[in-house]
């Protein structure tokens, strides 16, 4: 048989001891704390003005029913975006009204500076890609908003800007910046792009800016030259360079040809000079002085000392001539020898 639970004990005072002590207690208030716990973090409240992102494990989706949703505690994240219409100005501080000279200074069509404040109105349309498809699409926003009023302020002339034009430019920069969110689709759309105000700006500002605009367009002369200037001495500095490489390939194929033609002239004459060594070198002789003495200045001097200038002209003259002229065959002493020097 089975034995039943042991004596009951009693401390001093004839109370009896609890089994499990004090831990007991301290056990199941720390259970029915992390219920609780858990319990508050299993469920979220949306209202009528907000969109709900759940985040789980990574994977986000979109709520945007108000009421009561559940969610699991520690593994799904909650964050709640706006879907009001919200503002941004472009061009001044609210707080303050003064203007952004940066933003707000612009040049018109007839070469006029302008300062024009806009305020941008927007909406988040997908909560989802306004969080994770961009690090800060409002910055995004306001770069594309700049960008295409400066574009579309530069097409009118100033009176239009000031004056008559305005809901004209208004609409034409919120159809482009319309477009350009839809491709950009981060999840923001525009609702509205109004001028706040428009005037000259100060005679300070728009020296600082003449200055600036004056610094582009030398800046853009000079690369302008740069690439004219590049553009002409590139391609003659090419032409010159296949030039100097065709000339040094002809010249080394000349010489290379020469050599060649030096080097079997002289294996036949090595060739004749083995078989007749005599008539060979009396041959390279008088082919010798037949190059060198058309270019000589040949003086006879006879025995007297007398000394006379034989013109070798008449010598290889085509006629075949080979007479001196009268006088200059005669020494004077009827001597028949002389000396020849260069």
């Amino acid at each position: 048989m089975g034995q039943g639970p042991g004596p009951e004990k009693f401390d001093s005072n004839g109370n009896p001891v609890r089994r499990f002590g004090p831990f007991k207690g301290v056990g199941i208030g720390v259970f029915v704390l992390l219920l609780v716990f858990l319990g508050m973090n299993s469920y979220y409240m949306l209202d009528e003005e907000n969109y709900a992102v759940v985040t789980t494990l990574g994977s986000a989706q979109a709520v945007s029913q108000a009421g009561l949703h559940f969610k699991i505690p520690f593994i799904q994240r909650v964050r709640k975006v706006s879907k009001g219409i919200k503002g941004m100005p472009i061009g001044y501080v609210v707080e303050t009204g003064g203007s952004i000279d940066e933003e707000s200074v612009m040049i018109t069509k007839d070469f006029n500076f302008v300062n024009t404040d806009f305020y941008l109105e927007y909406m988040v349309n997908d909560p989802v890609k306004y969080m994770y498809a961009s690090a800060d699409p409002e910055a995004t926003l306001k770069m594309l908003a700049q960008s295409y009023i400066r574009d579309t302020v530069g097409i009118y002339n100033v009176d239009d800007v000031i004056t008559t034009g305005k809901a004209l430019i208004q609409s034409e920069i919120k159809e482009k910046l319309t477009n350009r969110m839809i491709e950009e689709d981060i999840g923001l759309s525009v609702v509205n792009i109004t001028i706040q105000d428009a005037f000259p700006p100060t005679d300070e500002v728009m020296n600082a800016f003449k200055n600036v605009e004056n610094a582009k367009q030398g800046k853009e002369t000079a690369i302008n030259n740069a690439n004219k200037d590049r553009n002409e001495k590139i391609p003659q500095a090419e032409a010159e360079c296949d030039q100097i490489i065709k000339n040094a390939e002809a010249e080394k194929e000349a010489r290379i040809n020469e050599a060649q033609g030096q080097v079997s002239r002289f294996e036949q004459m090595y060739a004749e000079y083995s078989k007749y060594p005599l008539i060979t070198k009396q041959r390279m002789f008088y082919e010798t002085m037949e190059e060198l003495l058309p270019v000589m200045k040949v003086y006879i001097v006879d025995e007297a000392g007398t000394q006379k200038l034989l013109p070798l002209d008449n010598f290889t003259a085509p006629d075949g001539g080979g007479a001196l002229p009268a006088g200059e065959g005669d020494t004077g002493n009827g001597a028949g020898s002389g000396e020849v020097a260069q």
